[in-house]
């Protein structure tokens, strides 16, 4: 199984921290899953450090997805138009981009989000 992380889960995951749920850890440390993070992630953290409502280190933040051994994630222009035909369970443009990535790719999206179960992408919640 390959994972996509959220936003939240990834931080959760850099902290080490105990909001990450015991199946959401055991798929991420299995070294046959690969685990991806979007590119909409890093644009998602830089938008909210700028804002100054986020306090996450940027820096070093390729780095920490190395050594993590976490892969990036690109957005394809098939993403982009996948969102289109996404239902409107929330509004959230970063979430929707990572849910169509999520069905794009045949990923299972990690997240803390309960309404990202109403999508038809595979979700293990935190």
């Amino acid at each position: 199984m390959n994972l996509l992380l959220d936003t939240h889960v990834l931080l959760w995951a850099l902290d080490d921290s105990p909001l990450l749920s015991p199946e959401a850890r055991a798929a991420m440390t299995n070294g046959a899953n690969i685990v991806f993070v979007s590119a909409a992630t890093a644009w998602e953290i830089s938008i909210k450090k700028a804002l100054g409502t986020l306090r996450a280190p940027t820096d070093d933040y390729l780095d920490e997805l190395r050594r993590h051994r976490f892969t990036p994630l690109n957005i394809t222009t098939e993403h982009a138009l996948a969102v289109e035909t996404l239902p409107l369970h929330h509004a959230d443009p970063f979430d929707r981009m990572l849910v169509a990535q999520a069905m794009v790719e045949r990923l299972t999206l990690v997240t803390h989000d309960a309404r990202m179960k109403a999508y038809s992408a595979p979700v293990i919640l935190t």
